[in-house]
């Protein structure tokens, strides 16, 4: 396997630096003039600033003002950080050995950096409260979607343990509570076929052959609520709150199922009430069962009340 290339830049809030190669073919005089044009969201007086401040790289060191194009070369640069609400939950380990980490991600935490979520990611604040800088996710959970993760910290072990998810060999339960309705028929399977276009935020269910499959059982109800067991057969985006939606019991606190609704990303009042429960497998290195679960209770379940009001809502 191909071993990929070390930044010449150390990693800054737990980040490493932003890699571009540069085209094999262009007519830019400078790789200054390069980046303004390959970077149009940056200000080009930005880009001046940190080619003075010696902020851009090549694996020969910095970079001057106007130094040559180099077809084919390759600079680093950490990219400016947006501005970010706290995220004001904290991660819970539920496990550690040397090769794994397990926690317990609350709802409104992103698992990994993307968009206006950078700093305020499971990642990104795992890797500097733990001191694990090589630390990886092997799956992702949604931000709005709270429970286990699981992450590797021997980066030799990287593989292995992403394979497992890759190939659908981990045992995953989930825990809704949504809407009891008398009239549906469970337990069942729900087959569909989801797609997911990009820059659209919701997925969609249309026709054709299925590629989305999850089995979903009623556990309890009471009060009007049902909690509901669901157990994904395949990993389709937003699977699991498209199925309920389906079948007439969206998940409390969907901002996207039925209805797309705009909610402030500092607005932590009535979470998705959706949880990762337990992962399940074989150890790919050990060949030893693993099973870990969540201890986070689902706060409609617990709390209907002071869900619906927003009252001394938390992270679960």
């Amino acid at each position: 396997m191909r071993r990929r290339q070390q930044p010449p830049l150390p990693k800054r809030h737990g980040l490493d630096p932003a890699r571009l190669r540069l085209p094999e073919q262009g007519g830019w005089a400078t790789i200054r003039d390069h980046l303004v044009e390959r970077l149009p969201r940056v200000p080009a007086a930005r880009i001046d600033e940190l080619l003075h401040q010696g902020g851009i790289v090549d694996l020969a060191g910095p970079i001057a003002p106007d130094a040559p194009y180099v077809p084919g070369g390759a600079v680093w640069f950490h990219r400016d950080l947006p501005d970010e609400t706290l995220v004001p939950f904290d991660i819970p380990i539920v496990h550690r050995d040397d090769d794994l980490l397990v926690v317990d991600k609350p709802h409104f935490l992103a698992t990994i950096p993307r968009g206006q979520h950078i700093l305020q990611t499971a990642l990104v604040r795992l890797r500097r409260e733990l001191d694990l800088p090589d630390l990886v996710p092997a799956h992702r959970l949604d931000r709005v979607t709270a429970g286990l993760v699981l992450f590797v910290i021997n980066p030799a072990r990287r593989g292995a343990y992403q394979t497992m998810f890759h190939k659908r060999t981990v045992h995953k339960e989930y825990e809704a509570i949504a809407s009891f309705d008398p009239d549906l028929a469970l337990p069942r399977t729900v087959r569909s076929r989801i797609i997911k276009e990009k820059q659209v935020l919701a997925a969609q269910e249309v026709d054709g052959e299925p590629n989305a499959e999850t089995w979903i059982e009623l556990v309890e109800q009471r009060g009007g609520l049902g909690r509901y067991r669901l157990r994904p057969r395949t990993g389709r985006t937003h699977q699991l709150r498209l199925h309920m939606n389906g079948l007439g019991i969206p998940i409390l606190g969907d901002d996207f199922y039925p209805v797309l609704t705009d909610k402030p990303v500092n607005d932590f009042t009535r979470p998705l009430q959706l949880l990762a429960a337990s992962l399940e497998f074989t150890d790919p290195i050990s060949g030893a069962p693993r099973r870990f679960d969540s201890d986070r209770t689902l706060q409609a379940w617990a709390d209907p009340q002071g869900w619906r009001t927003g009252i001394n809502a938390d992270s679960g």
